[in-house]
């Protein structure tokens, strides 16, 4: 039987990089990915482009019962280790929106073949259809059991390394078997939700914003705890878009969200002086001018639209400053774990290693990427968790 110094279980983001990180000090592991290739959310993220890291990311940007958790993995790989590694192996990185860098070719495929060539030429095996079905500790380490080629392999290694995921997008591959494994060796788990997951909108006013749908606005979403300022997507059942995925991982069942539909300015101040140069103008027409027209047409549910300029009152004023910047959303759920990017929650950071991300009850297992809870924004940043966390699990095994 192979010697391993770790099995990896999962071939993602975190798993090819530890692989490849561990083969760089020498060490020999095993992949084993359900899939029948490796990188599977790699090669769909960023419709087809893979959104790689940001040049933003910093502790910040994550959700964590424990905010300060991600900071030593940061700090041991940090963004500018990603983007030289990738440059290192021939990919150039191109910054799009807010810091998101996205390779200049364009295609995800070019990050995963450089883990691919990577792990042959370090010698690293990837095992892929290889379904595990139990991890157990035993004398030596692990016992791992799995399906592969028709047939059920027993392999015991002194380390083993979860890496595979976190529930989102079934379709993917995505399971609960991290943590199912970690509620078995007696490790505590957060909370686990949809995370950069679309909003859906019910009852009597999902007819208003289904009426909108394919129309997109540049925006500020705001709860209680946070807000960002980038584009809403309304839906035939709600409402998506990169602010409303943002806000959506800060979301509970219940609570309403607030959405400014004129972020760089004051929708009163703009009227006035509009009307001081046309006062005859419509208000369904100066909002054509900002919106579009399905939108300003909608907007006749809750504004005067037929009125001039010159005709609005007070009330009418202080209705649109109301509707415009203080627009109230009470949305009734999300689209779930198949729209949903990531995964809120998971393993407890308490239960691990900062420095090494080894399990403190469980010595020799370790968890990285998705699974643990640890989730970050939109655009780039989970990668960047991924990459690192790879990158320090390597360091320990």
């Amino acid at each position: 039987m192979k010697q391993y110094d770790a099995v990896i279980i999962g071939g993602g983001a975190c798993g090819l990089m530890c692989a490849v990180q561990a083969g760089f000090l020498g060490k020999k592991t095993l992949i084993l990915e359900k899939n029948d290739k490796v990188g599977a959310k790699i090669l769909i993220s960023g419709g087809g482009r893979c959104n790689y890291t940001n040049l933003y990311a910093s502790a910040e940007n994550f959700i964590s019962e424990n905010p300060h958790f991600c900071k030593s993995a940061f700090s041991q790989w940090t963004v500018a280790d990603t983007i030289t590694f990738f440059e290192t192996y021939g990919i150039e990185g191109q910054e799009k929106t807010l810091g998101q860098l996205f390779p200049t070719s364009n295609k995800a495929k070019d990050i995963v073949a450089v883990f691919e060539n990577l792990c042959q030429d370090l010698d690293q095996e990837i095992q892929t259809g290889a379904e595990v079905k139990s991890v157990k500790g035993v004398e030596g380490g692990f016992e791992i059991i799995y399906d592969y080629q028709d047939k059920q392999l027993r392999i015991i290694c002194p380390k083993v390394v979860m890496a595979s995921g976190g529930l989102p997008i079934a379709k993917m591959g995505a399971s609960d078997f991290a943590l199912r494994t970690a509620r078995s060796f007696g490790l505590q788990l957060t909370e686990t939700a949809p995370a950069l997951v679309p909003l859906t909108i019910t009852g009597k006013d999902a007819e208003w914003y289904a009426q909108l749908s394919g129309n997109t606005v540049y925006c500020r979403v705001s709860n209680e705890e946070i807000s960002f300022q980038e584009n809403i997507l309304f839906t035939h059942w709600g409402l998506s878009g990169p602010a409303i995925l943002q806000i959506s991982s800060y979301w509970r069942p219940g609570e309403s969200i607030e959405i400014d539909l004129y972020p760089d300015g004051n929708i009163v101040e703009t009227i006035l002086a509009e009307r001081n140069q046309n006062g005859k103008q419509l208000l369904y027409s100066f909002l054509t001018g900002i919106y579009s027209k399905k939108l300003a047409e909608a907007m006749g549910k809750f504004l005067p639209l037929d009125k001039n300029l010159a005709s609005l009152t007070k009330t009418d004023l202080e209705e649109i400053e109301r509707l415009i910047h203080h627009f109230k959303v009470k949305p009734a759920g999300d689209k779930g774990y198949d729209k949903a990017e990531v995964m809120r929650g998971g393993v407890s950071t308490e239960e691990l290693s900062s420095k090494t991300l080894e399990a403190k009850k469980v010595p020799g297992m370790y968890f990285g990427g998705e699974a643990v809870d640890v989730t970050g924004w939109l655009g780039g940043y989970n990668f960047q968790w991924a990459w690192a966390s790879g990158y320090v699990i390597a360091q320990n095994i």
